[in-house]
């Protein structure tokens, strides 16, 4: 995501509670993925949650990038 989209969830997140719990989960989502990604072996099992916590992510994105483009 590019700083000024950030900065934009941001300020809408303060006014949103909406984009505010999708921003967060997204947040959350993040650090999960990096903290599992930084083991230098992952089981099938958390290889697997790796891929869903990814999909989850990118669903929150999108939700949060439609938002975005109804401010717009």
């Amino acid at each position: 995501m590019e700083q000024r989209e950030i900065e934009m969830i941001e300020q809408l997140a303060a006014k949103d509670s909406q984009v505010n719990a999708l921003w967060s989960q997204h947040n959350e989502y993040e650090k999960l993925i990096t903290k599992m990604e930084s083991k230098n072996y992952l089981s099938e099992t958390e290889a697997q949650e790796v891929k869903e916590l990814k999909k989850k992510k990118l669903a929150g994105k999108t939700k949060l990038q439609a938002l975005i483009d109804q401010q717009k």
